[in-house]
């Protein structure tokens, strides 16, 4: 059956992280650099790194949460990650399958930090043609495992994480909008190299980028509804810098409290940072009915977009 997409809604929210704290005195000891610069260029303090936990872990514990705040039933599952254990195949979201029992649509997205903000678009067109009734969105990464500690330009900025939503159908137009785009002529700014499995990137060219693909979704999304900065009540950033926020707040005028962050303990988790800071924002009772929320990601592809939504 048919669905209206506006009618579509995050009915349900779970996170885990590793129980490792990564301090940047730790990280100090091992590269050329101190916690002092580390805060002051990034905004991070800590970040969590997975011990023995796989990707596939992450993912399932992250909706273990969730099952146990909520009652739902599950569908069909749509994993965000760049980290998969396996190349290629078993998705991770067909592992997660397997454990839960689904027996519907498991498909992993590969778009970057973007990944979430994609994989919330697949999961509303699933539901908006009935192909599935409630699906899991999961963002999950272990990015520890694709660090070079010789690196100190990369291997301070990443943690380990995942979280999960669920998707539903709703009776109320709760989905105002989505800006989905891609900016390929920088794909090889940030890379995981086919051979090295290391993560590179080319930081000046990622942060000048980010400045304004934030803005630039900011901006879409109100306009397509008429809407004013003023009337948005949280915008939940993929938590990539602080500088990052901080330098877009100030170039077009957006009171930075508006923005959530919490990279100061995770770091950046890529696909798995904006629903991390949803599943604390909604425990923290930040988040409350009818509020007009903006989630923003950019990263890898380069890949950048955003959803404008009521919350439920």
């Amino acid at each position: 059956m048919y669905h209206d997409p506006s009618h579509t809604c995050i009915a349900a929210v779970g996170s885990f992280v590793p129980s490792r704290v990564v301090t940047n005195d730790e990280l100090a000891a091992i590269v050329d650099t101190s916690d002092q610069w580390i805060v002051s260029h990034t905004g991070i303090r800590e970040r969590r790194w997975a011990d023995e936990e796989t990707t596939f872990d992450l993912a399932y514990k992250a909706t273990v949460d969730l099952l146990g705040r909520y009652q739902t039933t599950i569908d069909a599952i749509v994993c965000a990650t760049a980290t998969a254990d396996y190349p290629g195949f078993p998705s991770t979201a067909s592992l997660l399958s397997e454990k839960l029992g689904v027996t519907g649509a498991a498909v992993d997205v590969s778009a970057g930090c973007t990944g979430f903000i994609y994989a919330l678009e697949i999961g509303r067109g699933m539901i908006a043609t009935g192909t599935a009734r409630t699906v899991l969105i999961v963002g999950s990464e272990r990015l520890s495992s694709v660090l070079d500690m010789r690196d100190r330009s990369t291997c301070v900025l990443f943690g380990d994480g995942a979280a999960a939503v669920v998707l539903t159908a709703s009776d109320q137009p709760l989905w105002l909008g989505t800006y989905i785009r891609s900016e390929a002529s920088g794909s090889k700014s940030l890379t995981i190299d086919p051979v090295t499995k290391i993560l590179t990137m080319e930081g000046r060219a990622v942060y000048t980028f980010a400045v304004r693909a934030i803005a630039e979704t900011i901006d879409a999304l109100l306009e397509e509804h008429k809407l004013g900065i003023d009337d948005i009540d949280w915008i939940v950033p993929h938590q990539a810098n602080q500088r990052i926020i901080a330098s877009c707040a100030k170039r077009y005028g957006i009171d930075e409290s508006k923005f959530f962050l919490n990279i100061d303990r995770y770091a950046n988790t890529s696909a798995a940072s904006i629903p991390l800071a949803l599943a604390e924002m909604e425990q923290s009772a930040l988040l409350t009915s009818g509020q007009r929320v903006i989630l923003v990601g950019f990263g890898a592809g380069l890949t950048y977009g955003g959803v404008l939504l009521l919350w439920k």
